[in-house]
């Protein structure tokens, strides 16, 4: 207990040294929340990658779909590197920093705003962020509390109290450039925490091979009666696996909090080398995470009465202290990384999206900076307390980790990631097909958390039903763009000017 207690204080302390250190970097809007766009491609890629994979990865993911699908549940982080993180990267990381600087827009919200010249879109888009981001943190605290019980026996309420006052800190004295250092020192601790593990797990079992014969040897009438389904390619049931994979993977291209680390990265050329690092992280933390989820099974949990979020602490709890330290700071660091990038994103896009101008008039830097940090004591105080009084409360709809994230995810990334791609290649691309997503998104979304029973049975699944929306969206866009009024030439033209600036090349680049 005196060595896990040492270890978490000294990783508080860091986490608030580099805090207060980066006060400096802080003083003005576009510092606070894009680091003066001067981050490079390192920081850039942990800060995504550990934004990207939190405690509702390691304990909820990881541990529902481990149990359902075996060693196949493997394919999703494999997907979440490949698709979640390289193609990203590839696809939308070099425009979005283009066209994002040369539209000024620091949010999501204001770059909706802007490239389609609508108020009403902007004010939209950050009241759709703020409603949906707030289950998202509040399954961050739901992951980390269950580790701090099994480690220290802890009452989940001071979990979350902790959790929310450290980050609290150095998120408001740092900024954006905080948060970013800090993601680097989390990633590093999360890459070294997934490799220790299942490397201790595995010898617990005998190794890889006796593990996966093990695994072999389970049965599960209820699941499948294909013999050696959990050690399977695709598991026994990979339609829906192909669901996870779809949600976890595409839906990065849609969520805020993660789009708006393009924003930042200091110059475009970055972007290669960010999407290197990027993927490798994600290789090594989801395909570690899943992995190491789909060998649940071989250990002792009662998944009817604790809940698949009860799978992965299980099988943490005959680790030496040691590891179980390293274990706790690897879900911390998970969690207080997403945390941060999390809060910046709703705080930011609530000032500047949808106070200033709006309800508050002539609002100065300073002013802006003094709201933004208020927003964040304010949204982490209401995700906090959600998280308590769900966990509490014997509301089955959202019980469970994944449909937490699940709901938040699909309604995010159903609303933004077809529209935002579009916005970014199709000139052609129109403010009504906007709308026509925001609103199919967010309200399937809303609809399938209060009406799920009505819903068709591949749909019941929040899971489903978020791969869904994202799906149906880049369908929806460019049909609705086709037949609705076109945009104003001179605007599309204006945004998408600063794709054809001429740049110096080098002759290894162009012959030209």
């Amino acid at each position: 207990m005196i060595l896990k207690i040492i270890m978490l204080v000294m990783f508080f302390g860091v986490m608030v040294t580099v805090g207060i250190f980066c006060r400096k970097n802080a003083t003005d809007v576009n510092g606070f929340v894009l680091g003066g766009r001067s981050v490079g491609p390192w920081l850039t890629a942990f800060a995504y990658g550990t934004s990207y994979f939190s405690a509702v990865i390691f304990i909820g993911y990881a541990g529902q779909f481990g149990w359902k699908y075996g060693i196949a549940s493997t394919w999703i982080g494999i997907g979440n590197a490949l698709v979640g993180s390289f193609l990203a990267w590839a696809v939308l990381g070099r425009r979005t920093r283009i066209m994002t600087q040369h539209l000024h827009s620091a949010t999501m919200p204001e770059f909706f705003g802007k490239r389609f010249n609508s108020k009403a879109l902007k004010i939209c888009t950050s009241i759709i962020m703020f409603i949906f981001l707030i289950p998202y943190t509040a399954s961050l605290y739901n992951g980390l509390s269950r580790l701090f019980e099994m480690a220290f026996g802890i009452p989940y309420i001071w979990c979350i109290i902790a959790m929310s006052v450290l980050t609290s800190i150095y998120v408001i004295a740092g900024g954006y450039i905080a948060t970013a250092i800090n993601d680097f020192i989390q990633g590093i601790i999360m890459l070294i925490g997934i490799i220790a593990v299942i490397g201790a797990v595995l010898s617990q079992q005998g190794g890889f091979l006796e593990a996966l014969k093990g695994l072999s040897e389970v049965t599960d009438e209820t699941v499948t009666d294909m013999p050696g389904a959990f050690n399977s390619f695709f598991g026994p049931d990979p339609l829906n696996l192909l669901g996870v994979v779809i949600l976890t993977s595409f839906g990065t291209w849609g969520l805020p909090q993660m789009v708006q680390k393009f924003y930042a990265i200091k110059h475009e050329k970055d972007i290669r080398k960010g999407s290197v690092i990027s993927t490798g992280f994600a290789i090594i933390v989801a395909g570690g995470c899943y992995f190491l989820g789909g060998f649940g099974r071989l250990f002792d949990v009662d998944v009817a009465t604790n809940g698949y979020d009860a799978v992965i602490p299980a099988m943490l709890t005959t680790l030496p202290d040691l590891l179980i330290a390293i274990v706790v700071m690897l879900v911390l660091s998970a969690s207080m990384s997403t945390l941060s990038s999390l809060v910046i994103a709703s705080s930011s896009t609530l000032t500047i999206d949808l106070l200033e101008d709006n309800i508050i008039k002539k609002m100065n830097e300073k002013k802006q900076i003094a709201l933004i940090r208020v927003f964040i004591v304010v949204f982490i105080a209401i995700s906090a307390f959600i998280a308590i009084y769900q966990t509490q409360s014997n509301n089955e709809s959202v019980k469970f980790i994944a449909q937490l994230m699940g709901v938040s995810w699909g309604a995010l990334a159903g609303s933004f990631l077809a529209p935002f791609l579009y916005g970014l290649y199709w000139k052609k691309t129109t403010k009504l097909a906007c709308w026509v997503s925001f609103i199919f998104g967010a309200g399937l979304m809303t609809l399938n958390l209060f009406f799920r029973p009505f819903f068709p049975v591949i749909l019941q699944s929040p899971i489903n039903c978020g791969a869904f929306t994202m799906i149906a969206g880049v369908i929806i866009v460019p049909i609705i763009s086709l037949i609705s009024p076109k945009p104003q030439k001179g605007l599309v033209d204006e945004a998408f000017a600063c794709y054809e600036k001429r740049v110096p090349a080098a002759q290894k680049r162009s012959l030209d």
